[in-house]
């Protein structure tokens, strides 16, 4: 049997249940029937639920059966306790307005796709940086941009800045170092114009010899959450799902 579907795969909604049907007598029940938390649950996310039940929570044991480090595992449960607002880190957050969040069905643009991606999560999403630590994202009202409690307030990054990294990754072959903002200026060794900080702080208009903010760990994590990319040590890199869809 199949898992119900919960967004609308027309404006990415969230879908209610409006009858129920017995298979044995025919009876139906209409009424606006709420999904449940588990409904909600993407499939890697319900198979790990399964997987750790199956293992009576052990870790070690779900480590063995999905062939993870302690790390992803780690991370893994860590999601998919914010999936069930279950986890005591994360804050609860009020209606994230996303009116002016419009999506490009069926684009292989990962701005487009990123998009989809926080709007089918309610315009708010926990990512995890390299490190396994959590970073809060949240869709602005303008629909252009986002925001990050990891990122200065005053910052907003617009979504087409994930098409500038993956158009880096594409013109090295797939991938490319992520290079060092926190301690080189723009065009020094480390913080070349060919790392994704210096592409990052190129489409923002700063010049060679400039001081940048490095943002690339916040970016990396929604790469690799939204399956776009590998946030490998030292470098980004494409993953073989994203480019299968080229």
């Amino acid at each position: 049997m199949k898992r119900m579907i919960t967004k609308c795969p027309g404006c990415q909604g969230t879908l209610h249940i409006a009858k129920l049907q017995c298979p044995d007598c025919g009876m139906e029940l209409k009424n606006d029937f709420s999904l449940s938390r588990f409904d909600r649950l993407d499939d890697a996310q319900y198979e790990f639920l399964l997987t750790f039940l199956k293992s009576r929570g052990s870790l070690k044991e779900v480590q063995a059966e999905l062939q993870l480090s302690y790390p992803a595992a780690k991370k893994k449960l860590e999601e998919l306790l914010v999936a069930l607002d279950l986890s005591e880190t994360t804050e609860k957050r009020g209606e994230v307005d996303m009116s002016n969040l419009k999506v490009e069905q069926g684009s292989t643009e990962v701005s487009e796709i990123i998009k989809g991606k926080i709007k089918e999560n309610g315009g708010h999403v926990t990512v995890y940086t390299a490190r396994g630590l959590p970073c809060e994202i949240t869709a602005e009202p303008d629909g252009k941009t986002f925001s990050s409690n990891k990122l200065p307030v005053s910052d907003r990054y617009d979504y087409k800045v994930f098409d500038v990294i993956v158009d880096l990754l594409l013109e090295q072959g797939g991938r490319a170092r992520k290079g060092n903002g926190r301690n080189y200026k723009l065009g020094e060794k480390g913080c070349e114009t060919d790392t994704v900080v210096g592409a990052i702080a190129v489409y923002r208009g700063y010049e060679l010899g400039a001081s940048v903010y490095d943002p690339v760990f916040v970016m990396a994590a929604v790469l690799e959450w939204a399956g776009i990319a590998e946030n490998g040590r030292g470098e980004l890199i494409l993953t073989n799902e994203y480019k299968s869809m080229l």
